[in-house]
């Protein structure tokens, strides 16, 4: 059963999506009720494949029995084990946010379980091309979430995210072409041995390779200038839609680079080529800078969090590519702690809009009275995303700025710092609204907004639309983990040092 887990994490969620689609043809709305049985069912299957790396060491599994590296192999070891763990509760959460919030179609939960399949796979898989099947999975179900929406620009956005994400998996895909003319082989393990023997770090095979690949997932992140997709896509999708894809989707990609980087290339390769290195993490450092610039002109709330996540991402491609053992610690704890932030701030702000009507900077003024637990949760994420301790933004940033400090990369620990002053500088503004401005909205703009965790079920605010109390258990317990977290950091680290020796080895 265990050597299993890996395989029945993919598989689950993909039969789980078929199931939505024939009933329909019994029932509209049966599609909530699989989709949820099917994520506490991968939750449970992940939190077994936690454990079992954690007490017994890297998880592999043959696909079809045919062995590697002529199969294909999935490999579950620390860091994986933690991304699928957090796919699946974060899918999970969501589940809770969207029981009133909607979509209810059920091919809607379809694609949200397609979804889940596709980021779990891209988590376990050990073959550089199932990665890119993995990824367009992901790309296909998270196009088909954002179109979800009622409005015509929901489809533009997804439109917009359908071309750019396409250019990316394809040059993704074409770097792996070159990575097979070049070596033969399309296993991750068998790569990174094959690359070193034949000291290929120099080839123009495997440097455009490098390029390619690296590109293509730097879209996906959604790196500045290859973040464009990003807002639109973030700002015009459904509520659950928009705290699903921006905790998951540029975090799964972020992981792949990391694993490209660490499980393919090597340490010693961006060693060997300094200019691969550094134009990496001269991407990054923009990407910090420009995305909180960006972030602090914004007026939109959802915008401004998503050019958040631009810099926030380029935060954590930093780390990686710093490579030392500190900063590889805190890229992952910061990753993986942004995901629990950033989705926790996107269901904020759809449980406030609900209840007040506020989408921008201005609205936000005086909504701390109306709204007080959203609020209140909103504000310990904001501040968790700045950095301030106890929080998991703190421990992630800490680690990557003293992990740059050990390499000695000077530019970097600056940019880093400065990105901190930054990020205040656009959450503090709008904590400040919350609390401490005049109220622009009235109470009596909105009937029926003036509770913000209703007695009942649902209490609909003025345009119709409902807030659950589980809406805002998501967002509170959002809040909770965002500084929980932080304890968890120790043992996150040992088994990062027990089951990932190849990333640590400076």
């Amino acid at each position: 059963m265990i050597d299993h887990l890996p395989v029945l994490l993919v598989v689950l969620p993909i039969l789980g999506g078929a199931v939505p689609l024939v009933v329909s043809l019994l029932h509209e709305r049966a599609g909530w009720a699989v989709a949820t049985l099917t994520v506490a069912g991968q939750v449970a299957l992940a939190g077994l494949l936690a454990w079992t790396v954690e007490t017994s060491g890297t998880v592999s599994y043959e696909v079809g029995g045919f062995a590697a590296p002529y199969g294909i192999e999935l490999v579950v070891d620390g860091l994986s084990a933690a991304v699928a763990l957090l796919v699946a509760v974060v899918a999970l959460g969501v589940l809770a946010y969207a029981r009133h919030a909607g979509p209810r179609s059920n091919s809607f939960y379809s694609l949200y379980l397609l979804l889940v399949a596709g980021l779990t796979g891209m988590s376990v898989t050990g073959d550089v091309f199932n990665l890119y099947v993995f990824l367009e999975i992901t790309g296909l179900a998270a196009y088909g979430l954002v179109a979800s929406g009622d409005e015509a620009k929901s489809a533009v956005a997804a439109l917009k995210y359908l071309i750019i994400g396409t250019v990316g998996a394809s040059l993704y895909l074409l770097g792996v072409g070159y990575l097979l003319a070049a070596t033969g082989t399309l296993n991750m393990a068998d790569l990174a041995g094959k690359l070193g023997s034949m000291a290929a770090y120099d080839s123009t095979l495997v440097l455009t390779a490098f390029g390619l690949m690296v590109g293509g997932l730097t879209v996906k992140v959604a790196l500045f200038p290859l973040h464009t997709w990003q807002p639109d896509a973030y700002a015009n999708a459904p509520d659950t839609v928009s705290a699903f894809i921006s905790a998951l989707v540029s975090t799964v990609s972020a992981y792949a680079l990391a694993r490209l980087l660490f499980s393919v290339f090597t340490v010693e390769f961006l060693s060997a080529v300094p200019i691969a290195r550094w134009a990496l993490l001269g991407l990054a450092c923009v990407s910090v800078v420009t995305g909180s610039a960006l972030a602090v002109s914004q007026s939109s709330v959802q915008r401004m969090l998503a050019y958040s996540s631009v810099s926030q991402f380029g935060l954590v491609v930093a780390g990686f590519t710093v490579g030392t053992p500190m900063a590889v610690v805190g890229a992952s704890v910061h990753l993986l702690g942004h995901a629990v932030m950033k989705g926790g701030l996107f269901a904020a702000t759809g449980v406030i809009e609900r209840k007040t009507g506020a989408t921008t900077l201005n609205g936000y003024a005086g909504m701390g009275s109306r709204v007080p637990v959203t609020a209140g949760a909103f504000s310990v994420l904001a501040l968790a995303m700045v950095g301030v301790p106890p929080a998991i933004g703190f421990v992630g940033k800490w680690f990557i700025v003293f992990g740059a400090v050990k390499a000695e990369i000077w530019p970097v620990v600056v940019v880093l710092l400065a990105s901190t002053l930054l990020t205040l500088a656009y959450f503090a503004r709008l904590v400040e609204r919350l609390y401490f401005a005049e109220a622009t909205i009235h109470a009596d703009e909105q009937a029926d907004a003036t509770a913000d965790v209703p007695a009942d079920a649902t209490v609909a605010d003025g345009s119709g639309r409902a807030v659950s109390t589980g809406m805002v258990a998501v967002v509170v317990a959002a809040a909770v983990l965002a500084v929980a977290l932080t304890a968890a950091v120790p043992a996150f680290e040992q088994v990062l040092n027990e089951t990932l020796p190849q990333l640590l080895t400076q």
